[in-house]
């Protein structure tokens, strides 16, 4: 087991990260879908990048026992306040994605929300899924939700390799003001933001690198998986290569 490498994070956004990526109606399309996947029989489930709860939350009403496993203390805190509030089946575990590992098998393991992406070394990426297929159950799936390079390319940053944009969000004088700059040569986004809200902000940063759907089958394949499907949301949409996330679904041979 490697140390447990905290890149800030979650010390930099758990107090408004709920704001930026809300629970709620905002989520169910990925629990539904998540859910959809799960095998049943109490099979339990594990996230890696579990954050807040945002998704395992509404998932454990849904399918039962579910691990989530994070690096940040902050995150992990705010997952246990939600859990003393309303205890659901959620078991927050501080450690690092790249190779945890326990003694038990899932049905379904899933990494969202671009978590994969924010380990900048590919063969850090390769671990993460690697590890990942090394928890699944025979015959088990493993869902990846990442950032779509072209997308952050051609459309956020309009083929420059800097821009800034903001975005509103709900509530008064509230938004999210997003310096981004892409490294096109070494494949690294960066993005430093301002949050807004009420007459007050707050700076955080964030890196993450430009990890290409190929990429990620190619990870998948190395660790014994195959594609199932490929989605651009989580409504199932076609994926075709312009849209800001791809969603892709593996699945784990039945004889393991």
């Amino acid at each position: 087991m490697t140390e447990i490498a905290d890149s800030g994070y979650g010390r930099q956004f758990v107090d408004f990260y709920d704001q930026l990526f809300p629970g709620g109606a905002a989520a169910e399309p990925a629990v539904a879908y998540l859910a959809g996947l799960h095998p049943g029989g109490g099979a339990p489930t594990l996230e890696l990048g579990v954050g807040t709860g945002r998704i395992a939350l509404p998932l454990a009403d849904r399918v039962g026992e579910i691990v989530g496993v994070d690096s940040s203390p902050e995150m992990l805190d705010a997952l246990r306040a939600a859990l003393a509030e309303r205890p659901r089946p959620v078991t927050p575990v501080h450690g690092d994605i790249r190779d945890w590992s326990d003694d038990r098998r899932y049905g379904l393991v899933y990494c969202v929300c671009g978590t994969l992406s924010m380990l900048l070394d590919p063969q850090e990426q390769q671990r993460v899924v690697q590890a990942a297929a090394a928890r699944l159950a025979p015959g088990g799936t493993l869902v990846v939700e990442t950032h779509n390079p072209e997308f952050a390319l051609a459309v956020l940053n309009q083929g420059r390799a800097r821009d800034s944009f903001f975005v509103p969000y709900p509530g008064r004088d509230t938004g999210l003001l997003s310096y981004s700059t892409i490294d096109v040569a070494n494949g690294i986004w960066h993005l430093a933001h301002i949050w807004i809200s009420e007459g007050r902000s707050r700076i955080a940063s964030e890196l993450s690198r430009l990890t290409t759907p190929d990429e990620v089958d190619g990870y998948a394949e190395q660790a014994g998986l195959v594609r199932l499907a490929r989605h651009s949301d989580w409504a199932g949409t076609e994926f075709t290569g312009v849209e800001p996330m791809y969603v892709t679904v593996y699945r784990a041979p039945g004889d393991r």
